[in-house]
């Protein structure tokens, strides 16, 4: 079987997370595909060496330096985390990667480890994302970056960059599914206890934590109704009148307090309602568009094509996996 070394680069400040969950994936894989060697040897390493503490205060001892790592050749995947210690990183570490990282078959970044990578110059003209709280930060400091926000993790050629901290494990799975196959990241995931696999274009959070909360209580009702009730009449001027505004009224309102208007919101909540329905439960996708609102299943097709660039069907297949 193919060796795939995989460096993983340490310092402090670093997300534990961002460092055991991928570690944990990658070293599963010996046992779940039956290898006699280990397909993903791995080393971790610190600038010099020495010992990093975590965000959290756990102490990681690293393997060796960054420059010995690197001493007998490349590794295949160079995975930098990500943390606290990720938004000011040690210039020579920056200096590291900007000569390293091209060298890399596969370069990683989970959560702000996207940060020092576009840094290093290593993300210009690629499409990356990181974890919501810092898209914003890597798009204004680094305009030659294509930063999508939304999803929990992408891929562009050789370069995979997740969201924030448990999106490293998605990401980890999707690549030893990619490298060994579907039944091998499913034992995997078993193994773990998580699903196999959120799909990379998942939303890295809700509808109700993606939108704001109005701050008017009419508004913040019939927040809750149309998550409530994605089956429903969810036209506007039924909306404006469960509010006791006029429809031009409650558009303006709603799209000024939650920044979508109604019904991109309505959208939103049904996609997700329906995408919920087709994880979590058997019923047919007939049933399932019935539920979330689309009446119909080509209505669902298209919306899910739209917004996820798959159907339903599929998304069922590559998501609700059996964890036990």
């Amino acid at each position: 079987m193919t060796q795939r070394p995989v460096l993983v680069v340490l310092f402090d400040g670093v997300q534990s997370l961002d460092v055991t969950g991928p570690v944990e994936v990658f070293h599963g894989a010996a046992w779940a595909s039956g290898a006699a060697e280990e397909p993903y040897p791995i080393r971790t390493a610190s600038l010099d060496g020495g010992p990093v503490r975590t965000g959290s205060g756990l102490r990681i001892l690293p393997d060796t330096s960054l420059e010995e790592a690197v001493a007998d050749g490349p590794p295949h995947t160079l995975l930098v985390p990500g943390g606290e210690g990720a938004r000011e990183a040690d210039p020579a570490f920056v200096d590291w990667l900007r000569a390293h990282g091209p060298d890399a078959e596969r370069l990683v970044s989970v959560c702000t480890g996207a940060l020092r990578l576009a840094e290093a110059g290593l993300l210009d003209g690629h499409r990356a994302t990181t974890h919501w709280m810092a898209c914003e930060h890597l798009a204004r400091h680094h305009p030659g970056v294509d930063v999508d926000p939304d999803p929990i993790f992408v891929r562009d050629g050789r370069i995979a960059t997740s969201a924030g901290v448990t999106a490293g494990i998605d990401l980890a799975l999707a690549l030893v599914e990619e490298d060994l196959g579907r039944e091998a990241a499913l034992a995997i995931a078993r193994m773990l206890v998580v699903f196999l696999r959120r799909p990379g274009n998942q939303a890295q959070f809700s509808v109700q934590l993606a939108a704001q909360t109005a701050r008017r209580e009419p508004l913040r009702d019939v927040q809750a109704w149309i998550a409530e009730h994605p089956d429903g009449d969810l036209s506007v001027d039924r909306l404006a009148a469960r509010a006791r505004l006029s429809p031009r009224h409650f558009a303006r309102a709603f799209r000024a307090e939650t920044g979508v208007t109604p019904g991109r919101y309505v959208d939103r909540i049904r996609l997700e309602h329906a995408r919920r329905l087709l994880e979590e439960t058997s019923r047919g996708v007939e049933e399932v568009s019935r539920a979330a609102g689309y009446g119909t299943p080509e209505a669902m097709r298209r919306a899910f094509v739209k917004a996820l660039g798959t159907a339903p069907a599929d998304y069922r297949r590559r998501f609700h996996a059996p964890v036990s």
